[in-house]
């Protein structure tokens, strides 16, 4: 039997009855749907079946070509295969089949389920191979008049629109004819029969449309946008090739169906350019794929699984018009209308009349534009006679239907100078199950929401105009074009300053009202974000003088089992917990004499943290220091070292139980079962990093039921991530960058070893650090060069395809209705909005997203979400400088503001459009402010600060035009080189090593904790400054203060210069050098 484009060589659901031939018949298949036809047959013989007495359908030759008819669809629905030039015909009492030898040995197996079925008798008729099979229609005729009901003519159903195709359809459809019977057109008996799909045929159904919309969403989709971002000329024609390539094979977007079962419903359709055909004959010409400002594409694909189609149909816009942006939206609401009306009970015209609403009610002027029809029944047909979704389709919508919605606006106008946008065409379609609680898009995981289908480049278009004026001027005046378009950039920059003021205005307006209903409703108090410090638990080393280990002699001894240290006082060995030891320290002197001396934590002394042992025994009296002497130098040492690594342990043990004392309980990991694997990346690495000294260790991120799971081959080293503590998800893949990484920002600490922290990341380095030994340059044209670079680029692709892969599985997992509440999705940065900056100590690049401001590859890593940003303020702008500083203050007034200093001057412009875009108030100031005492101000007096505007007292342009109040804007502010570290304390700590988090310099003496009280020369010269504005400075000019405070802060940097002998001061200048001559 012949393998060919209208069926497959497999059953329609993938089982097989017998062992001996790679053809089996299903059995229970055939079974329960000769059942179905017959009784379909017997309830609706006089309407759809015409009162047939008997049901002649020829199938054809095996044909390449894509093809659909109701005598294949009969076949692969009743047998699983397509039987080619064979005759069936069904009678009330048997059943003929004519056909050739090799045919008829498989279809024997069912004439004992066809008798146990309906009670008919299965009748085979073998052809011969030279045989025209004339004598054998002679005997079918024959039995046709026998099993006759009719007293005259018998009357026999055929499909009267399939043409007769080889020699043995034409002689059987001439002798038909000739023949004393009345012919009855039987199509729309198949037409019913096929509509409800059973449990079987909706599974098919189900898997075809999952690999038609995994090809969009993970082929044509990337494609497309990697064509568009690097400029390709690639024909239509090509990209249908490339579509039909990817849906022939579905382990290239990794869906797991079996290459043999999966077939396309027709060439994949990209159409642009302003030509476009809604049809769905239509077809991809050999015309380049365009995609300038204001051009529609039009993508379709349709696959097979078992025989069974399914199709999607998306619409992109390229820098959509108003007009095309309004024609796309009102189709997407018709469409969603459309689908909706697909319920039980309904009408099949309801969802055309829908739609023709949504459009009527929204856009009036498109009606004409709209398609006739929002699509036909899909099945083993890919257009079912009979379900066409038209106004006028009176038929009943039943549960197990399955539709293409297909819908668009054809011939569409809009107003622009390139004649290949002015025509314009919309589609959309998508494959439905009717259900029995409504409809159910199967096609779903493609996205057709104006977000994921609109592409925006007209602001990099710009960018590039701006920066390259000069064009190379073309035959047909090229250059005169490109300085006219040169103008209109520089009108649409004057233009979008003043839009951008003008929200910037009403963005002021909104923010402090804001402020006022959050301030009124008492959302932000003040305070300090200092946690409180940290109680160790009861301090007890024994539980009674009996657990003490007997003295050997009175030395001083280390109980590392009971963390206790035992000292000799007055003959007895007193015991000390180690948790109280400040700090121990030794020094030997001339004669070789040994001192030892350990100081210990006394409440009320400097610097001293009073935990709950010291609040809980006020009155008793405390031992401060002790000092001891001995001759043997190597035992005072090692009981030095001994009380200083017992004292680091206990003290990383408590605070490590502190922390997790703080932590938020976390549900449990659901593991998925064997059945359903869970979506693995594998050779990955972790920060904050496991402790331990031992070898790191690569590891594995596993997506479960709900949440992620990270383990290493150490049974120790695990760490859960709940679905529900996942505050943003960020991918951001290595571009410029070392390192591919998945980065989680949580809602709740949690711990990775014996970090508590609110950030986890998993990364994997994308090329290897080589140094080279030898020194030499290499030549850019080595083939050895060439081919390390070459295979450096395939690893960073290969990982990046790997991640991307992941992302899109648990992208798709989150996309679940269990899911929806938490809203998680995997956020990209936008390398082309980053800035450099300093955010904590060194410089890195910050990078927007959609929702965040992130620097994700130094740490400790930044992750900033916008929504909680009350305002940004853009410190120490103009003046010349050539970096700025950007203040973040958050709707939390208890939180620190953030700082990132020294941005590049060269980034404000972006930086304003960014922020503007995201709408994010920003102001800008000429020097730094001190934040602390202004958002204290605030919350101390929140309706002074309203009635005083808000936050327009930041407002460079007012603060310019009431200068008379300068002594009052001066107040917060401070020189940039005197400015405090006023950085979020919380961001740092997050992360911290729990061992780094006690005072580990803890075993210096009392005298540098007193030197620590004192005054720093930027506090005094802070004094000196505030006490000359007392006195009238005020009056001077901005440039004279400035002069005065930086001249008196360089005298207070030189005074430590003075001689003490009263000599000359060098005035901190540097010695003269000799002059060469």
């Amino acid at each position: 039997m012949a393998e060919h484009r209208n069926g497959n060589a497999k059953p329609s659901d993938g089982k097989a009855s017998g062992a001996a031939s790679p053809y089996a018949i299903n059995l229970d298949n055939f079974t329960k749907r000769l059942k179905t036809l017959y009784s379909h047959w017997k309830e609706h013989g006089n309407d759809l079946w015409g009162s047939s007495d008997a049901l002649a359908i020829p199938t054809p030759p095996a044909s390449d070509d894509l093809r659909y008819l109701k005598s294949s669809a009969l076949n692969i629905w009743l047998l699983g295969y397509e039987f080619p030039e064979t005759i069936m015909v069904f009678m009330k009492k048997q059943i003929h089949f004519l056909c050739s030898q090799k045919k008829v040995s498989l279809l024997e197996v069912v004439r004992k389920s066809a008798k146990e079925a309906v009670g008919v008798e299965v009748v085979m008729h073998v052809k011969a191979k030279n045989d025209n099979g004339t004598g054998l229609m002679d005997s079918i005729f024959r039995a046709v008049r026998a099993n006759s009901t009719s007293h005259d003519t018998p009357v026999v159903g055929h499909i009267a629109r399939e043409a007769p195709e080889g020699k043995l359809l034409e002689t059987w459809t001439e002798k038909l004819k000739n023949a004393d019977f009345q012919l009855s057109d039987i199509t729309n008996g198949f037409s019913d029969l096929f509509a409800v799909k059973d449990s079987t045929e909706l599974t098919n159904v189900k898997k075809a449309a999952f690999l038609t919309s995994s090809v969009m969403k993970h082929f044509v989709v990337p494609k497309l946008e990697k064509v568009i971002d690097e400029e390709k000329k690639i024909s239509h024609s090509s990209l249908m090739d490339d579509t039909e390539k990817a849906i022939l094979e579905p382990a290239r977007v990794k869906v797991k169906l079996k290459a043999e079962n999966v077939d396309i419903c027709y060439p994949p359709i990209f159409q642009s350019g302003g030509e476009f055909d809604l049809r769905p004959s239509a077809s991809s010409n050999d015309e380049n794929l365009y995609y300038d400002s204001t051009s529609v594409i039009i993508c379709a694909i349709g696959s097979r699984y078992n025989s069974y189609c399914s199709n999607v149909a998306r619409t992109f816009l390229i820098d959509a018009n108003a007009m095309q942006s309004k024609a796309y939206e009102v189709l997407l609401k018709a469409h969603e209308a459309a689908i909706g009306a697909l319920k039980p009970g309904n009408k099949v015209g309801a969802a055309y009349q829908a739609a023709l609403a949504v459009v009527e009610k929204d856009a009036p002027d498109l009606v004409s534009n709209l398609t006739k029809s929002a699509g036909t029944g899909i099945g083993l047909e890919f257009r079912e006679s009979g379900l066409n979704l038209n106004a006028k389709n009176d038929r009943v919508l039943k549960a197990g239907m399955v539709f293409n919605v297909s819908l668009g606006f054809q011939n569409l106008q809009t107003d622009t100078n390139n004649p290949k946008t002015q025509k314009f065409s919309v589609l959309l379609a998508d494959s439905v199950i009717v259900g029995e609680k409504g409809p159910e898009v199967v096609t779903s995981i493609s996205s057709k929401a104006v977000k994921d289908v609109a592409y925006s480049f007209n602001e990099d278009d710009e960018e590039e105009e701006e920066e390259k004026p000069k064009v190379k001027p073309e035959a047909n005046g090229g250059e005169a074009v490109s300085s006219k378009a040169t103008l209109r950039s520089d009108n649409q920059e004057m233009s979008k300053e003043e839009l951008r003021r003008q929200h910037q205005a009403e963005l002021a307006r909104q923010k402090n009202e804001e402020t006022a209903r959050r301030l009124a409703g008492g959302g932000s108090g003040a305070g300090d974000n200092r946690g409180a410090v940290k109680s160790t638990g009861d301090l007890v080393a024994y539980k009674n003088v009996n657990d003490l280990p007997p003295p050997k002699e009175l030395m001083i001894q280390v109980d590392q089992k009971n963390e206790a240290i035992l000292l000799p006082i007055y003959g007895s060995m007193v015991p000390f917990h180690v948790a109280t030891v400040k700090s121990v320290s030794s020094q030997q002197d001339t004669n070789r004499t040994c001192y030892i001396r350990i100081i210990f934590n006394v409440p009320g002394t400097p610097f001293n943290p009073h935990d709950s042992n010291s609040v809980k025994f006020q009155g008793s009296i405390y031992l401060k220091e002790v000092s001891f002497r001995s001759k043997d130098p190597r035992h005072i040492s090692e009981v030095v070292q001994l009380i200083k690594t017992l004292r680091r342990q206990v003290a990383s043990r408590e605070s490590e139980r502190a922390e997790r004392a703080t932590l938020v309980t976390q549900e449990k990991l659901q593991v998925a079962g064997t059945r359903f694997k869970p979506i693995r990346l594998s050779d990955l690495w972790i920060r904050p990093p496991f402790g331990g000294r031992g070898r790191k260790l690569t590891g594995t991120l596993e997506a479960h039921t709900n949440g992620f799971r990270y383990s290493t081959s150490r049974p120790d080293e695990r760490v859960d991530i709940m679905f529900g503590n996942i505050k943003h998800a960020f991918f951001q893949p290595a571009e410029k960058e070392m390192i591919t990484l998945l980065h989680f920002h949580l809602l709740n600490h949690i711990m990775v070893g014996n970090r508590k922290t609110k950030d986890v990341q998993f990364f994997v380095e994308v090329m290897d650090v080589v140094q080279t030994l030898g020194g030499g340059k290499r030549s850019a044209y080595d083939p050895d060069e060439i081919e390390e670079e070459q295979r450096e680029r395939d690893r960073r692709n290969k990982i990046n395809l790997d991640f991307q892969n992941f992302v899109n599985r648990v992208n798709d997992l989150w996309g679940q209705p269990q899911f929806k509440g938490l809203d998680l999705e995997f956020d990209q940065p936008l390398r082309e909005l980053g800035f450099h900056g300093v955010p904590h100590k060194a410089s890195a690049f910050i990078v927007p997203t959609s929702s965040c401001l992130v620097e994700l590859v130094e740490t400790p890593f930044l992750v900033i979400t916008l929504s909680e940003i009350e305002i940004v303020n853009l410190e120490r702008v103009g003046m010349g400088q050539k970096n700025f500083d950007m203040t973040i203050v958050f709707k939390d007034f208890k939180r620190d503001v953030l700082r990132i200093d020294s941005i590049p001057s060269s980034s404000l412009d972006g930086i304003k459009e960014w922020l503007d875009a995201t709408d994010l108030k920003y102001y800008e100031s000429r020097l730094n402010l001190n934040w602390r005492p202004i958002l204290k101000t605030i919350t101390d007096d929140p309706e002074k600060f309203i009635e005083d505007g808000g936050w327009e007292f930041l407002n460079l342009e007012v603060s310019d035009s009431d200068s008379d109040n300068s002594q009052e804007s001066d107040q917060g502010y401070e020189p940039s080189d005197v400015q405090s570290d006023t950085g979020s304390e919380d961001e740092d700590d997050d992360s911290e090593s729990l061992v780094e988090s006690e005072d580990d310099e803890g075993e210096d003496s009392e005298e540098d904790s007193e030197e620590e009280q004192g005054k720093t020369w930027e506090e005094l010269e802070r004094e000196a400054s505030n006490a000359d504005r007392e006195k009238g400075d005020e009056s001077d000019s901005e440039e004279e203060r400035k002069r005065r405070k930086m001249k008196a802060f360089g005298k207070a940097r030189r005074a430590p210069e003075k001689r003490s002998g009263g000599g000359r001061s060098t005035g901190g200048s540097l010695p003269k050098r000799h002059k060469m001559r």
